[in-house]
Protein backbone atom coordinates (compact mmCIF):
# COMPACT_ATOMS: atom_id res chain seq x y z
CA UNK A 1 0.00 0.00 0.00
CA UNK A 2 1.53 3.65 -1.12
CA UNK A 3 1.90 5.89 1.85
CA UNK A 4 1.28 9.66 1.47
CA UNK A 5 2.51 12.33 4.12
CA UNK A 6 0.14 15.22 4.33
CA UNK A 7 1.45 18.39 5.58
CA UNK A 8 -0.91 21.07 6.33
CA UNK A 9 -1.41 23.28 9.50
CA UNK A 10 -5.44 23.22 8.64
CA UNK A 11 -6.51 20.09 10.88
CA UNK A 12 -9.73 19.99 9.03
CA UNK A 13 -8.18 19.55 5.93
CA UNK A 14 -5.62 17.13 6.97
CA UNK A 15 -8.32 14.64 8.46
CA UNK A 16 -10.76 15.10 5.23
CA UNK A 17 -7.71 14.62 3.02
CA UNK A 18 -6.88 11.55 5.31
CA UNK A 19 -9.95 9.91 4.98
CA UNK A 20 -10.25 10.81 1.28
CA UNK A 21 -7.05 9.35 0.13
CA UNK A 22 -7.45 6.02 2.73
CA UNK A 23 -10.95 5.22 0.81
CA UNK A 24 -8.94 5.26 -2.07
CA UNK A 25 -6.29 2.51 -1.12
CA UNK A 26 -3.72 5.30 0.38
CA UNK A 27 -2.40 5.13 3.61
CA UNK A 28 -2.03 8.30 5.26
CA UNK A 29 -0.43 10.32 8.08
CA UNK A 30 -0.64 13.98 8.81
CA UNK A 31 1.81 16.84 10.06
CA UNK A 32 0.18 20.05 11.31
CA UNK A 33 3.70 21.99 10.92
CA UNK A 34 6.26 22.21 8.61
CA UNK A 35 8.78 21.09 11.08
CA UNK A 36 6.81 18.33 12.28
CA UNK A 37 6.43 17.18 8.56
CA UNK A 38 10.00 17.23 7.73
CA UNK A 39 10.93 15.42 11.19
CA UNK A 40 8.31 12.51 10.11
CA UNK A 41 9.29 12.14 6.67
CA UNK A 42 12.99 11.46 7.88
CA UNK A 43 11.75 9.18 10.63
CA UNK A 44 9.71 6.89 8.10
CA UNK A 45 9.23 6.05 4.26
CA UNK A 46 6.41 7.94 2.17
CA UNK A 47 5.85 7.70 -1.09
CA UNK A 48 4.23 10.99 -1.82
CA UNK A 49 4.40 14.17 0.18
CA UNK A 50 1.25 16.56 0.08
CA UNK A 51 2.42 19.77 1.50
CA UNK A 52 0.55 23.15 1.82
CA UNK A 53 2.54 25.99 0.62
CA UNK A 54 1.48 28.33 3.27
CA UNK A 55 2.31 26.81 6.88
CA UNK A 56 2.38 28.28 10.48
CA UNK A 57 5.79 28.10 10.67
CA UNK A 58 7.76 28.09 7.38
CA UNK A 59 6.60 27.74 3.75
CA UNK A 60 6.29 24.59 1.44
CA UNK A 61 9.56 26.23 -0.40
CA UNK A 62 11.49 25.36 2.92
CA UNK A 63 10.28 22.24 3.88
CA UNK A 64 10.32 21.03 -0.50
CA UNK A 65 14.12 21.97 -0.03
CA UNK A 66 14.91 20.44 2.97
CA UNK A 67 12.85 17.35 2.05
CA UNK A 68 15.09 17.16 -1.28
CA UNK A 69 17.79 17.57 0.79
CA UNK A 70 17.32 14.39 2.89
CA UNK A 71 16.21 12.64 -0.15
CA UNK A 72 16.61 13.72 -3.50
CA UNK A 73 14.11 11.60 -5.17
CA UNK A 74 11.34 12.21 -2.70
CA UNK A 75 8.11 13.17 -4.17
CA UNK A 76 6.43 16.06 -2.99
CA UNK A 77 3.35 18.09 -4.24
CA UNK A 78 2.85 21.54 -3.20
CA UNK A 79 -0.95 23.05 -2.66
CA UNK A 80 -1.31 25.88 -3.62
CA UNK A 81 -3.56 29.14 -4.06
CA UNK A 82 -5.06 30.20 -7.29
CA UNK A 83 -3.23 33.46 -6.53
CA UNK A 84 0.23 31.75 -6.61
CA UNK A 85 1.40 31.53 -10.04
CA UNK A 86 4.28 32.59 -9.49
CA UNK A 87 5.05 30.73 -5.97
CA UNK A 88 3.96 27.26 -8.18
CA UNK A 89 6.50 28.17 -10.73
CA UNK A 90 8.82 28.53 -8.34
CA UNK A 91 8.59 25.30 -6.24
CA UNK A 92 8.34 23.62 -9.65
CA UNK A 93 11.77 24.54 -10.28
CA UNK A 94 12.83 24.08 -6.62
CA UNK A 95 12.11 19.96 -7.58
CA UNK A 96 8.72 19.62 -6.63
CA UNK A 97 6.75 17.04 -8.90
CA UNK A 98 3.76 18.92 -9.39
CA UNK A 99 1.28 21.59 -7.68
CA UNK A 100 -2.26 21.90 -7.06
CA UNK A 101 -4.46 24.42 -6.21
CA UNK A 102 -6.98 25.49 -4.46
CA UNK A 103 -9.88 24.93 -3.70
CA UNK A 104 -8.72 21.28 -4.20
CA UNK A 105 -10.68 19.25 -6.56
CA UNK A 106 -10.81 15.31 -5.46
CA UNK A 107 -10.42 13.87 -9.04
CA UNK A 108 -7.35 15.66 -9.67
CA UNK A 109 -5.92 15.12 -6.16
CA UNK A 110 -6.06 11.55 -7.29
CA UNK A 111 -4.75 12.16 -10.89
CA UNK A 112 -1.64 14.14 -9.66
CA UNK A 113 -0.81 11.08 -7.48
CA UNK A 114 -1.46 8.85 -10.24
CA UNK A 115 1.10 10.50 -12.16
CA UNK A 116 3.71 10.77 -9.59
CA UNK A 117 3.42 7.34 -8.58
CA UNK A 118 3.76 6.48 -12.54
CA UNK A 119 7.14 8.84 -12.87
CA UNK A 120 6.33 9.38 -16.66
CA UNK A 121 8.39 11.65 -18.36
CA UNK A 122 8.52 15.14 -17.85
CA UNK A 123 5.57 17.43 -17.67
CA UNK A 124 6.97 19.86 -20.73
CA UNK A 125 7.31 17.12 -23.06
CA UNK A 126 5.28 17.96 -25.69
CA UNK A 127 5.00 14.85 -27.60
CA UNK A 128 1.96 13.51 -28.94
CA UNK A 129 1.05 9.77 -27.67
CA UNK A 130 -0.61 9.14 -30.99
CA UNK A 131 -0.35 10.81 -34.68
CA UNK A 132 -3.35 13.54 -35.05
CA UNK A 133 -3.03 14.55 -32.28
CA UNK A 134 -4.44 18.46 -33.10
CA UNK A 135 -7.36 19.41 -34.54
CA UNK A 136 -7.71 18.87 -38.58
CA UNK A 137 -8.24 22.44 -39.69
CA UNK A 138 -4.90 22.91 -37.58
CA UNK A 139 -1.43 21.53 -38.74
CA UNK A 140 1.59 21.81 -36.96
CA UNK A 141 4.86 21.29 -38.16
CA UNK A 142 6.69 18.03 -36.72
CA UNK A 143 10.44 17.31 -36.36
CA UNK A 144 11.91 13.77 -36.30
CA UNK A 145 13.24 12.75 -32.76
CA UNK A 146 14.20 9.13 -33.11
CA UNK A 147 11.27 6.75 -31.99
CA UNK A 148 9.25 9.97 -31.14
CA UNK A 149 7.89 13.15 -32.70
CA UNK A 150 7.63 16.66 -31.00
CA UNK A 151 5.35 19.44 -31.64
CA UNK A 152 6.48 22.57 -33.09
CA UNK A 153 4.79 25.89 -33.45
CA UNK A 154 4.27 28.04 -36.77
CA UNK A 155 4.97 31.63 -34.79
CA UNK A 156 8.09 33.35 -36.21
CA UNK A 157 9.99 32.83 -32.53
CA UNK A 158 9.54 28.83 -33.28
CA UNK A 159 10.78 28.83 -36.48
CA UNK A 160 13.85 31.02 -35.51
CA UNK A 161 14.44 28.63 -32.90
CA UNK A 162 13.98 25.64 -35.07
CA UNK A 163 16.53 27.10 -37.45
CA UNK A 164 18.89 27.39 -35.21
CA UNK A 165 18.81 23.65 -34.11
CA UNK A 166 19.09 23.06 -37.30
CA UNK A 167 22.14 24.41 -37.69
CA UNK A 168 23.82 22.66 -34.68
CA UNK A 169 22.41 19.85 -33.79
CA UNK A 170 24.57 17.94 -36.21
CA UNK A 171 27.97 19.51 -34.98
CA UNK A 172 29.56 18.52 -31.39
CA UNK A 173 29.48 21.53 -30.04
CA UNK A 174 28.69 22.04 -26.59
CA UNK A 175 25.33 24.17 -26.16
CA UNK A 176 23.89 26.69 -23.32
CA UNK A 177 20.36 26.44 -23.09
CA UNK A 178 18.73 29.55 -21.95
CA UNK A 179 14.98 29.94 -20.97
CA UNK A 180 12.18 30.50 -18.07
CA UNK A 181 11.22 26.96 -16.41
CA UNK A 182 8.27 25.75 -18.24
CA UNK A 183 9.63 26.50 -21.55
CA UNK A 184 10.64 23.32 -22.80
CA UNK A 185 14.30 23.23 -22.15
CA UNK A 186 14.85 19.09 -21.71
CA UNK A 187 12.44 18.70 -25.00
CA UNK A 188 15.20 21.12 -26.94
CA UNK A 189 18.02 19.28 -25.88
CA UNK A 190 16.42 16.09 -26.48
CA UNK A 191 15.56 16.95 -30.12
CA UNK A 192 19.49 18.55 -30.53
CA UNK A 193 20.08 14.81 -29.25
CA UNK A 194 17.83 12.74 -31.92
CA UNK A 195 19.02 15.31 -34.70
CA UNK A 196 22.64 14.33 -34.13
CA UNK A 197 24.92 11.75 -34.84
CA UNK A 198 24.58 10.15 -31.57
CA UNK A 199 21.07 9.67 -31.72
CA UNK A 200 21.34 5.90 -31.63
CA UNK A 201 23.45 6.29 -28.14
CA UNK A 202 21.94 7.46 -24.66
CA UNK A 203 20.29 11.07 -24.12
CA UNK A 204 20.74 11.26 -20.05
CA UNK A 205 19.14 14.16 -18.27
CA UNK A 206 20.08 15.57 -14.97
CA UNK A 207 18.47 18.03 -12.36
CA UNK A 208 21.33 19.78 -10.98
CA UNK A 209 19.05 22.41 -8.95
CA UNK A 210 18.11 20.19 -6.33
CA UNK A 211 21.29 17.91 -5.19
CA UNK A 212 23.84 18.66 -2.48
CA UNK A 213 27.32 19.10 -3.31
CA UNK A 214 28.16 14.96 -2.29
CA UNK A 215 25.27 13.81 -4.42
CA UNK A 216 25.92 15.88 -7.36
CA UNK A 217 29.41 14.36 -7.60
CA UNK A 218 27.78 10.39 -7.54
CA UNK A 219 25.17 11.51 -9.99
CA UNK A 220 27.70 13.12 -12.24
CA UNK A 221 30.86 10.76 -11.78
CA UNK A 222 29.19 7.27 -10.17
CA UNK A 223 30.90 5.86 -6.65
CA UNK A 224 31.98 3.17 -5.34
CA UNK A 225 31.36 1.08 -2.92
CA UNK A 226 31.77 2.26 0.57
CA UNK A 227 33.06 5.60 -0.71
CA UNK A 228 30.56 7.42 1.88
CA UNK A 229 27.90 6.85 3.96
CA UNK A 230 24.86 4.82 2.41
CA UNK A 231 27.62 3.94 -0.95
CA UNK A 232 26.08 0.26 -0.43
CA UNK A 233 27.30 -0.85 -4.13
CA UNK A 234 28.97 0.59 -6.99
CA UNK A 235 27.22 2.93 -9.02
CA UNK A 236 27.27 4.37 -12.69
CA UNK A 237 27.25 8.30 -13.04
CA UNK A 238 26.00 9.80 -15.61
CA UNK A 239 29.45 10.34 -17.90
CA UNK A 240 29.37 6.70 -18.07
CA UNK A 241 25.90 5.94 -18.53
CA UNK A 242 25.74 9.09 -21.45
CA UNK A 243 28.87 7.59 -22.89
CA UNK A 244 29.04 8.09 -26.88
CA UNK A 245 25.73 10.29 -26.66
CA UNK A 246 24.17 13.47 -24.83
CA UNK A 247 24.40 14.37 -21.15
CA UNK A 248 21.48 17.36 -20.32
CA UNK A 249 22.46 19.34 -17.40
CA UNK A 250 19.61 21.60 -16.35
CA UNK A 251 19.58 24.37 -14.11
CA UNK A 252 23.54 24.27 -14.16
CA UNK A 253 24.23 26.93 -12.04
CA UNK A 254 23.15 25.73 -8.94
CA UNK A 255 26.44 23.46 -9.18
CA UNK A 256 28.74 23.61 -6.64
CA UNK A 257 32.33 25.46 -6.83
CA UNK A 258 34.00 21.86 -6.29
CA UNK A 259 31.97 20.06 -8.72
CA UNK A 260 32.45 22.65 -11.45
CA UNK A 261 36.24 22.09 -11.04
CA UNK A 262 35.64 18.69 -11.38
CA UNK A 263 33.55 18.90 -14.35
CA UNK A 264 36.19 21.10 -16.10
CA UNK A 265 38.49 18.77 -16.01
CA UNK A 266 36.26 15.71 -17.61
CA UNK A 267 35.67 18.26 -20.09
CA UNK A 268 39.56 19.22 -21.14
CA UNK A 269 40.33 15.54 -20.66
CA UNK A 270 37.35 13.41 -20.97
CA UNK A 271 38.57 11.29 -17.95
CA UNK A 272 37.09 10.88 -14.69
CA UNK A 273 36.98 8.89 -11.25
CA UNK A 274 34.03 7.80 -9.75
CA UNK A 275 33.57 8.91 -5.95
CA UNK A 276 35.92 7.06 -3.79
CA UNK A 277 37.54 5.04 -6.60
CA UNK A 278 41.73 5.03 -8.06
CA UNK A 279 40.69 4.24 -11.84
CA UNK A 280 40.37 6.78 -14.71
CA UNK A 281 37.43 6.22 -16.99
CA UNK A 282 37.34 7.38 -20.30
CA UNK A 283 33.93 8.72 -21.79
CA UNK A 284 32.76 10.81 -25.15
CA UNK A 285 29.77 13.07 -24.41
CA UNK A 286 28.15 16.13 -25.57
CA UNK A 287 27.25 18.19 -22.78
CA UNK A 288 24.34 20.45 -23.15
CA UNK A 289 23.39 22.77 -20.28
CA UNK A 290 20.16 25.00 -19.39
CA UNK A 291 20.03 27.97 -16.80
CA UNK A 292 17.44 30.60 -16.49
CA UNK A 293 19.88 32.95 -15.79
CA UNK A 294 22.46 34.41 -17.53
CA UNK A 295 25.83 32.33 -16.70
CA UNK A 296 28.25 35.17 -17.79
CA UNK A 297 26.61 37.37 -15.01
CA UNK A 298 27.36 34.34 -12.55
CA UNK A 299 30.79 34.17 -13.77
CA UNK A 300 31.21 38.10 -13.05
CA UNK A 301 29.57 37.29 -9.68
CA UNK A 302 31.98 34.60 -8.56
CA UNK A 303 28.79 32.05 -8.87
CA UNK A 304 30.50 30.27 -12.03
CA UNK A 305 33.72 29.33 -13.35
CA UNK A 306 34.78 31.47 -16.07
CA UNK A 307 36.62 29.40 -18.09
CA UNK A 308 33.71 26.56 -17.70
CA UNK A 309 31.27 28.79 -19.30
CA UNK A 310 33.74 29.76 -22.02
CA UNK A 311 33.43 25.51 -22.51
CA UNK A 312 30.15 25.44 -22.48
CA UNK A 313 29.67 28.58 -24.66
CA UNK A 314 30.11 27.33 -27.84
CA UNK A 315 26.77 27.78 -29.30
CA UNK A 316 23.82 29.21 -27.09
CA UNK A 317 19.84 28.75 -27.66
CA UNK A 318 17.34 31.42 -25.76
CA UNK A 319 13.69 29.51 -25.85
CA UNK A 320 11.23 31.98 -26.88
CA UNK A 321 8.50 32.88 -24.04
CA UNK A 322 4.92 30.87 -24.48
CA UNK A 323 3.70 34.58 -24.40
CA UNK A 324 5.72 36.15 -27.10
CA UNK A 325 4.53 32.21 -29.24
CA UNK A 326 0.50 33.94 -29.52
CA UNK A 327 0.51 31.91 -33.30
CA UNK A 328 1.56 28.52 -30.81
CA UNK A 329 -1.46 28.40 -28.97
CA UNK A 330 -4.56 27.43 -30.65
CA UNK A 331 -1.77 24.44 -31.42
CA UNK A 332 -1.07 23.71 -27.91
CA UNK A 333 -4.34 23.81 -26.71
CA UNK A 334 -5.83 20.97 -29.40
CA UNK A 335 -2.55 19.15 -28.65
CA UNK A 336 -2.84 19.66 -24.51
CA UNK A 337 -6.37 18.86 -24.78
CA UNK A 338 -6.04 15.64 -27.11
CA UNK A 339 -3.45 14.34 -24.11
CA UNK A 340 -5.98 15.03 -21.34
CA UNK A 341 -8.72 13.37 -23.13
CA UNK A 342 -6.67 9.98 -23.35
CA UNK A 343 -5.83 10.35 -20.06
CA UNK A 344 -8.84 11.15 -18.33
CA UNK A 345 -10.80 9.10 -21.19
CA UNK A 346 -13.11 11.51 -21.97
CA UNK A 347 -14.23 13.47 -25.26
CA UNK A 348 -14.13 17.19 -24.79
CA UNK A 349 -14.78 18.65 -28.19
CA UNK A 350 -12.59 22.06 -27.88
CA UNK A 351 -12.69 25.44 -26.65
CA UNK A 352 -15.44 28.43 -26.86
CA UNK A 353 -14.41 31.19 -28.92
CA UNK A 354 -14.54 33.09 -25.34
CA UNK A 355 -11.53 30.75 -24.09
CA UNK A 356 -9.21 31.14 -26.84
CA UNK A 357 -9.41 35.29 -26.38
CA UNK A 358 -8.16 34.55 -22.60
CA UNK A 359 -6.13 32.19 -23.66
CA UNK A 360 -4.32 34.88 -26.16
CA UNK A 361 -4.26 37.46 -23.84
CA UNK A 362 -2.92 36.06 -20.54
CA UNK A 363 1.18 36.26 -19.91
CA UNK A 364 1.44 32.98 -19.22
CA UNK A 365 4.52 33.53 -16.20
CA UNK A 366 4.73 29.26 -15.90
CA UNK A 367 4.65 28.50 -20.04
CA UNK A 368 4.28 25.41 -21.36
CA UNK A 369 4.09 23.91 -18.04
CA UNK A 370 1.47 25.92 -16.86
CA UNK A 371 -0.61 26.20 -19.76
CA UNK A 372 -0.27 22.10 -20.19
CA UNK A 373 -1.98 22.42 -16.19
CA UNK A 374 -4.37 24.47 -16.99
CA UNK A 375 -5.69 22.59 -20.28
CA UNK A 376 -5.67 19.07 -18.05
CA UNK A 377 -7.68 20.92 -15.46
CA UNK A 378 -10.56 22.42 -17.76
CA UNK A 379 -11.02 19.06 -19.13
CA UNK A 380 -11.67 17.56 -15.69
CA UNK A 381 -13.92 19.97 -14.77
CA UNK A 382 -15.96 19.58 -18.41
CA UNK A 383 -18.28 17.04 -18.49
CA UNK A 384 -19.19 17.31 -22.44
CA UNK A 385 -19.14 20.23 -25.40
CA UNK A 386 -16.67 22.54 -25.09
CA UNK A 387 -14.18 24.07 -22.42
CA UNK A 388 -16.11 27.21 -21.12
CA UNK A 389 -14.38 30.62 -19.45
CA UNK A 390 -16.73 29.02 -15.88
CA UNK A 391 -13.70 26.16 -15.70
CA UNK A 392 -10.19 28.29 -15.80
CA UNK A 393 -8.46 29.31 -12.65
CA UNK A 394 -9.65 33.21 -11.49
CA UNK A 395 -6.31 34.31 -12.11
CA UNK A 396 -6.62 33.25 -15.81
CA UNK A 397 -9.69 34.79 -15.83
CA UNK A 398 -9.61 37.88 -13.84
CA UNK A 399 -6.65 39.26 -16.03
CA UNK A 400 -9.09 39.37 -18.96
CA UNK A 401 -11.74 40.89 -17.65
CA UNK A 402 -14.07 38.32 -17.58
CA UNK A 403 -15.83 37.84 -14.07
CA UNK A 404 -15.39 35.30 -11.52
CA UNK A 405 -15.31 31.92 -12.44
CA UNK A 406 -16.90 28.67 -11.42
CA UNK A 407 -15.97 27.24 -8.23
CA UNK A 408 -15.46 23.61 -8.06
CA UNK A 409 -16.21 21.39 -5.74
CA UNK A 410 -13.85 20.87 -2.65
CA UNK A 411 -12.69 18.60 -0.77
CA UNK A 412 -13.09 20.99 2.72
CA UNK A 413 -16.03 19.69 4.46
CA UNK A 414 -18.90 22.02 3.44
CA UNK A 415 -20.64 23.91 6.21
CA UNK A 416 -24.52 25.11 6.30
CA UNK A 417 -24.94 28.43 5.81
CA UNK A 418 -25.80 30.62 8.56
CA UNK A 419 -29.24 32.49 7.90
CA UNK A 420 -28.96 35.84 7.03
CA UNK A 421 -30.04 38.28 9.64
CA UNK A 422 -29.32 41.89 10.91
CA UNK A 423 -26.56 42.16 13.55
CA UNK A 424 -28.81 42.33 16.96
CA UNK A 425 -28.58 45.81 18.67
CA UNK A 426 -31.12 48.16 19.92
CA UNK A 427 -30.25 51.24 18.10
CA UNK A 428 -28.76 52.19 14.67
CA UNK A 429 -24.86 53.90 15.31
CA UNK A 430 -21.77 53.62 13.30
CA UNK A 431 -20.15 51.18 15.25
CA UNK A 432 -23.41 48.36 14.66
CA UNK A 433 -23.45 49.95 11.24
CA UNK A 434 -20.13 49.08 10.23
CA UNK A 435 -20.58 45.52 11.87
CA UNK A 436 -23.28 44.54 9.74
CA UNK A 437 -21.50 45.76 6.55
CA UNK A 438 -18.98 43.68 7.60
CA UNK A 439 -21.02 40.89 8.15
CA UNK A 440 -22.71 41.47 4.42
CA UNK A 441 -19.21 41.01 3.29
CA UNK A 442 -18.40 37.81 4.96
CA UNK A 443 -21.53 36.52 4.06
CA UNK A 444 -21.35 37.12 0.31
CA UNK A 445 -17.76 36.12 -0.07
CA UNK A 446 -18.66 33.00 1.59
CA UNK A 447 -21.43 32.38 -1.09
CA UNK A 448 -19.51 33.21 -3.60
CA UNK A 449 -16.66 30.29 -2.87
CA UNK A 450 -19.63 27.81 -2.06
CA UNK A 451 -18.73 28.14 1.83
CA UNK A 452 -15.13 27.50 1.22
CA UNK A 453 -13.66 28.74 4.79
CA UNK A 454 -9.93 28.71 3.31
CA UNK A 455 -10.51 30.10 0.36
CA UNK A 456 -12.69 32.97 1.54
CA UNK A 457 -10.27 33.81 4.37
CA UNK A 458 -7.68 34.31 1.15
CA UNK A 459 -10.23 36.84 -0.46
CA UNK A 460 -10.78 38.57 2.54
CA UNK A 461 -7.09 38.86 3.55
CA UNK A 462 -7.84 37.26 6.97
CA UNK A 463 -6.80 34.16 8.41
CA UNK A 464 -8.93 31.28 8.95
CA UNK A 465 -8.87 31.41 12.53
CA UNK A 466 -10.26 35.29 12.58
CA UNK A 467 -12.56 33.81 9.99
CA UNK A 468 -14.07 31.46 12.31
CA UNK A 469 -14.13 33.84 15.37
CA UNK A 470 -15.98 36.46 12.78
CA UNK A 471 -18.66 34.14 12.07
CA UNK A 472 -19.26 32.47 15.51
CA UNK A 473 -19.83 35.92 16.96
CA UNK A 474 -22.30 36.26 14.56
CA UNK A 475 -24.53 33.45 15.33
CA UNK A 476 -27.50 34.63 17.58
Amino acid sequence: MKRILIIDDDMDMCNLLGRFLQKKGYETEASHSGNKGIAKFKESKFDVVLCDFRLGDKEGREVLKEIKQFDPYAIVIIITGYSDIKTAVDVIKAGAFDYITKPLIPEEVLSVIGRALQQPADATDVKPAVAGAQAPNRKPNKVATGEEEYLVGQSPATKELYRQIELVAPTNYSIILYGESGTGKEVIARTIHNNSARKDKPFIAMDCGTLSKELAGSELFGHVKGAFTGALNDKDGHFELANGGTLFLDEVANLSVEIQAALLRVIQERKFKRVGGVKEMETDVRIIVASNENLQDAYRKGRFREDLFHRFNEFSIVLPTFRSRKEDIPLFADFFLARANRELNKEVEGFEPEVMQIFLNYPWPGNLREFRNVIRRAALLTSSGRVNARVLPSEIVDNNGFGAPFTAPTLEAPTAAPPHHPIAHKETDLKNAAAQAEYDTIMNVLKQVNYNKSRAAEILKIDRKTLYNKIKSYQP
